[in-house]
């Protein structure tokens, strides 16, 4: 669900991108936009002492300049008290000053100043300080003469500074929330999106386990195109399954026929004493009809057996009731414990093939007893063929439902019988499991997927 290459970790991965990137800007955006606000105030403050410094202004008879009130604000009394002004001449001599400057002036840019106009500087002022200064220039008339001044007032940035960056620290954490809450609503908004596929990956698991025959349609407009094109692809599918299974009921009914009439010409050999040629043909005879039905096995349709249904219970009695009348199962006891209302999602062409295999095999090698039990738990029913016979050895038990390997190398079989069974059951989505029992004899156990009716009887 979360691997590299899942689309989910990339919207994740670009929804994490886009927040921080929206937080970093939003932070630096509301920092900036705090500094811009303060020092808008702070430069309504300044042209609010600079017009009362200028309205103060007197010239005395000895031709000083002095205020002809004090300044409200007592950080001008103040040694380096964060507020400061100075009057100046337009050749840089200062004339009048703050007691906050002490020992040291103002330092100005060398711009020109129109009458009337305030200039905005941000300038180095006493102890290392950054100052944010507002100057404007006035003519004053002395003596008849007119003499312009440049009234300079400054104000230490270091509360600004340090109000932007409280302020910052407190927007870290906010922002921080901000961007989890988002990143989850993300994630639910991604997680709503993704549902149309996952609804499309069940919905392929079901038509692959047989329970659905196709995709369900009702999704949004984005993937319904992609809906009907795998509908049309399981269409042409089952099509070319039919076709498929259609030649190989031609084939199989084309070479039943001649197979029939080889036994007649067989039989016929032997009456005549051509016992080991009429022997050499049955064994070809048979290599061939096994061929024939793992290929037919092999090409059934098994996809969109919804409502495929086999009794167990039934089909095995009918699988006993032939055994029972061959030579060697005439003298065997058959033994089934299988309940009535067991039922396997599975058809019973396939499910006779399975157990008659096992049971022939089973037939062949047991002694006195076969027994056929049956369990059912979550869904899947096993059958269990248990028979009293010499087993197989440990070295030949994993590969004796491999093509070709025999069980009784003294017959005349092709060793296919277990391989169809397994072919059978793996299609199914079953399982095979063979074993050798604790006392003696073989153990093969076959899982099917149980119908629904067997869900409903486990709870009653």
């Amino acid at each position: 669900m979360w691997s590299f290459n899942s689309i989910r970790l990339r919207l994740v991965a670009v929804a994490t991108v886009i927040v921080i990137g929206m937080m970093i800007v939003t932070g630096f955006g509301l920092t900036m936009l705090l500094e811009r606000n303060v020092e808008r105030r702070e430069g309504q403050e300044l042209d609010a002492h600079l017009q009362q410094i200028i309205g103060g202004l007197r010239f005395q008879p000895d031709g000083t300049v002095k205020l002809s009130r004090d300044l409200t604000d007592p950080r001008f009394g103040q040694v380096f008290g964060g507020l400061y002004f100075q009057v100046a001449r337009l050749d840089g001599d200062v004339i009048l000053k703050s007691r906050s400057l002490w020992d040291t002036v103002l330092s100005l840019p060398e711009d020109t100043v129109d009458p009337g106009e305030v200039h905005i500087h941000s300038r180095p002022g006493p102890n290392n300080t950054t100052l944010l200064i507002h100057e404007s220039r006035v003519a004053f008339v002395d003596r008849g003469q007119e003499m312009p001044l440049l009234v300079s007032v400054g104000i230490d940035k270091s509360k600004i500074i340090a109000l932007k960056s409280g302020f910052t620290r407190d927007l870290i954490p906010t922002l921080s929330l901000l961007a989890v809450a988002l990143l989850l609503g993300f994630a639910f908004q991604i997680g709503v999106g993704m549902r149309p596929l996952d609804r499309i990956r069940k919905g392929v698991a079901n038509v692959k386990s047989g329970e659905a025959q196709r995709l369900p349609t009702d999704a949004p407009s984005e993937v319904a195109p992609l809906i009907q094109e795998v509908n049309s692809l399981l269409d042409q599918q089952d099509d070319s399954m039919a076709r498929a299974r259609d030649r190989a009921a031609d084939l199989a009914h084309g070479l039943k026929t001649p197979l029939t009439a080889l036994g007649t010409d067989i039989e016929r050999l032997r009456k005549i004493g051509a016992e080991d040629i009429a022997n050499d043909i049955q064994e070809i005879s048979v290599r061939m009809r096994r061929h024939l039905d793992r290929e037919l096995a092999l090409a059934r349709d098994r996809h969109g057996r919804k409502n495929a249904r086999t009794t167990v219970k039934s089909a095995l009695e009918s699988i006993i009731r032939t055994l029972a009348k061959t030579p060697k199962g005439e003298v065997l006891k058959f033994q089934s414990t299988v309940p009535e209302w067991v039922e396997l999602a599975v058809e019973q062409g396939d499910f006779l093939e399975v157990v008659g295999n096992l049971l022939e095999n089973a037939t062949k090698f047991a002694k006195d007893t076969i027994s056929i039990e049956c369990g059912v738990r979550d869904g899947w029913a096993s059958i269990i063929i248990n028979d009293d016979g010499p087993g197989v050895t440990d070295s030949k038990i994993a590969h004796i439902a491999t093509r070709g390997v025999r069980l009784d190398t003294a017959g005349t079989g092709a060793g296919l019988g277990l391989a169809i069974v397994k072919d059978i059951v793996e299609a199914n989505g079953g399982h095979l499991h063979l074993e050798n029992r604790t006392g003696r004899g073989l153990s093969a156990t076959v899982t099917f997927r149980a119908a629904s009716t067997i869900n409903s009887k486990e709870k009653e």
